[in-house]
């Protein structure tokens, strides 16, 4: 386990960048994510403005101190010896705006909520992800997309704050967004606002699609559960969900962490699971469709943070 020291002198340089009260020492990360799971950061901070962003980055560098930015959790899985170091939440920085026919959003606002916004003001564009529970930032950071639709469709450019603390602005192909990726995390990218270029469309028409597609969504999904979403990717020419399915793994788990009975895709925390238990069940799932199949599987979802000490 990676030892970081934690010390008042630490805390009081870094209150010099970000309000003390915006501060966490030893924060627990469950209710920092959507499976309700996870350790505990050694600290955690919430930024405010780009220049806290630019400057915690820096913070961390100078103090060759590990740095970990989460959105609002939703396709990560954090282990349960938590996280070294600083995590940086952007979850205030959550405006968006339209200009015309070009929306531009925060890092921290959620997807679902600039598909809504985009809808108010009869734009097409963003449709497909009016189901997707992430950030705008984790969006970009994996090319999230639904419905034949993602974000590389509509999107223009990134404002991103970059390794060494520098705010700069991208052309949407400068990110190499393909499927459920991008080059963010090998850059070390944060991004900070995404603007994307929609079209006019009819508001009725918008929001049927979307009305739509929430239905699908809502009556698929296990949504009752605590989950991080879809776990897999779709390998070519298969559909991760059938195969699961078809090694009747549904209703299997391991302690708290199953794989979902009403869509093989998802493995839900349905009692009090810790995130070793779910990563074991991922790994079961893998293991069981190559074995049946001869298909790998591959994580869509995020693992970051430490093991627990045995």
């Amino acid at each position: 386990m990676t030892v970081v020291t934690i010390n008042d002198a630490f805390i009081r340089d870094l209150s010099e960048i970000v309000k003390t009260e915006n501060i966490k020492v030893n924060e627990p990360l469950n209710a920092h994510t959507y499976t309700q799971m996870g350790g505990n950061a050694d600290v955690f901070v919430t930024a405010s403005r780009y220049e806290e962003v630019e400057q915690v980055v820096r913070f961390a560098n100078e103090h060759n101190v590990p740095f970990t930015l989460i959105g609002n959790g939703s396709n990560m899985i954090i282990k349960d010896g938590g996280i070294r170091g600083i995590v940086l939440s952007l979850k205030r920085l959550d405006d968006i705006q339209v200009e015309g026919t070009r929306l531009v959003a925060q890092s921290g606002a959620r997807i679902i909520d600039a598909s809504r916004e985009a809808l108010s003001h009869s734009l097409s564009g963003l449709e497909f992800a009016c189901g997707i529970p992430g950030t705008v930032g984790g969006a970009l950071f994996m090319n999230a997309g639904a419905y034949g639709g993602e974000i590389k469709d509509v999107l223009t450019e990134a404002v991103v704050v970059d390794r060494e603390g520098n705010l700069k602005t991208l052309a949407a192909e400068d990110l190499d967004l393909s499927y459920r990726t991008s080059n963010i995390p090998d850059n070390g990218y944060i991004v900070m606002e995404a603007r994307f270029d929609l079209k006019e469309g009819s508001y009725d028409d918008i929001k049927a699609v979307m009305d739509d597609l929430t239905f699908k969504r809502e009556s698929k999904q296990p949504l009752e559960y605590p989950s991080c979403g879809s776990v897999f990717k779709r390998p070519p020419g298969y559909f991760a969900g059938k195969l699961i399915q078809d090694s009747d793994l549904q209703g299997k788990g391991i302690g708290g962490a199953e794989v979902s009975k009403k869509h093989a895709g998802f493995i839900i925390n349905k009692d009090h699971a810790t995130a070793t238990e779910y990563i074991d069940v991922i790994h079961m799932v893998q293991r069981t469709v190559k074995d049946k199949f001869g298909v790998e599987l591959e994580r869509e979802v995020k693992i970051i943070g430490e093991d627990p000490e045995s």
